[in-house]
């Protein structure tokens, strides 16, 4: 089995929203499982309090209740907390906005804060902005095929 080469600087630390992550839980075989499964190993998910804070309140969602106990909840919440880059959002980056739905604005001021340079994101009011200076706005197809055409075969 060839091991997979580390992901490249541009997915080192990513910000990853929170529908993406969503997505990943619910659907264990979808285009962001896939995704979350190699930023999970290859690299790291960037959070803030905000960004994470968001995450909690959608998970908790009673209608997430037929679909993930809440043990997997709580595991995942535990094990994106454990492994994550935490990142505060200076007072300046908090006050400004970006997207049309200023719930969105948390991601890119967490990337921003970050320094990171990839936002994964399904959210057309967040991917309309790519790119934004140095950060890239892309969705998880878009991220899967950059890190595909990145990986060098060992």
């Amino acid at each position: 089995m060839k091991a997979e080469a580390p992901l490249a600087p541009p997915y080192a630390q990513v910000v990853v929203d929170t529908n993406v992550l969503l997505s990943a839980a619910l659907l264990p075989q979808s285009l962001p499982a896939l995704l979350l499964d190699h930023l999970l190993v290859q690299g790291r998910l960037v959070f803030s309090k905000a960004s994470f804070a968001e995450l909690e309140a959608r998970l908790w969602k009673p209608k997430f209740d037929r679909y993930l106990s809440l043990e997997v909840r709580r595991r995942l919440l535990h094990d994106l907390d454990a492994s994550a880059l935490w990142v505060k959002i200076p007072a300046g980056l908090g006050a400004r906005t970006w997207s049309r739905d200023r719930t969105d604005d948390v991601f890119i001021q967490t990337a921003l804060a970050a320094n990171v340079r990839r936002l994964i994101t399904g959210d057309q009011d967040l991917l309309i902005l790519h790119p934004l200076g140095d950060l890239h706005l892309l969705s998880p197809r878009a991220a899967l095929d950059e890190i595909a055409g990145m990986q060098a075969p060992l």
